[in-house]
């Protein structure tokens, strides 16, 4: 039986017709069984982002790009006692929340993203976090990737799989992609795990990449997946 095609994401969150259904990389069983296991070990996964309203959330999660949890955790607390809507955000000194957010990656440019997406969401969303992927990436500083984390977060909506460096990773030690771009991971692992597996898959294969499926020196006999893993003790 021929697997359904699903609607593709594009670069800017909205939606392209469906290519022609490709072939796993591994057996067709394999996509399934590992989304399957990866639920018992995983049964509800979460950030790791410390929040404590839709606000906070969004904006942990812009500064969190190519910046540990970690790093943002130690930086929000401050942060949040002084910024408490996004009309605090939009009235920000730039050159002062800069500073305020020095130790994540890239603080300069964030700075900046985090007032335009203030005063983004006042004019076109009056003040409230759109539930709409293609809404979300329109806000400045949210990329399809940080959409994917928001509605999942907040609202448990799946309209994409969350791509990062251990989604990237893993996805590939396990044979569902060869890929490395993060669009063409997305689409491809779209393709072959069931949708009501997204949300859990997202938040899963985080943890794992983040804890066990390390970069280097994998910890493959801690792994619930390595019976299901071609790369499993390879390393």
């Amino acid at each position: 039986m021929t697997k359904k095609s699903v609607p593709q994401p594009s670069r800017h969150g909205s939606w392209i017709s469906p290519p022609a259904p490709r072939i796993a990389v591994g057996p067709p069983f394999l996509p399934i069984s590992i989304a399957k296991k990866l639920k018992e070990m995983y049964p509800n996964p979460k950030t790791e982002l410390v929040f404590s309203n839709e606000m906070q959330l969004v904006v942990a999660v812009m500064l969190s790009a190519q910046t540990t949890d970690k790093k943002v955790n130690q930086v929000t607390p401050t942060l949040f006692r002084r910024y408490k809507t996004w009309g605090d955000f939009a009235d920000a000194d730039l050159k002062t929340l800069q500073k305020e957010i020095y130790g994540v990656n890239f603080h300069l440019g964030k700075a900046d993203r985090l007032i335009k997406s203030g005063r983004y969401i006042i004019d076109n969303f009056n003040g409230k976090v759109p539930q709409k992927l293609i809404d979300l990436v329109k806000i400045p500083g949210v990329a399809r990737k940080s959409a994917n984390v928001i509605l999942q977060e907040l609202w448990d909506i799946a309209e994409g799989i969350v791509v990062d460096t251990h989604v990237t990773r893993v996805s590939n030690r396990l044979g569902l992609t060869k890929q490395t771009d993060a669009v063409k991971i997305e689409k491809e692992l779209m393709n072959v795990i069931p949708k009501e597996y997204w949300r859990n898959f997202s938040g899963a294969v985080v943890l794992l990449g983040r804890y066990i499926c390390v970069a280097s020196k994998p910890r493959c006999s801690e792994c619930g997946l390595n019976k299901l893993c071609p790369s499993a003790f390879v390393f």
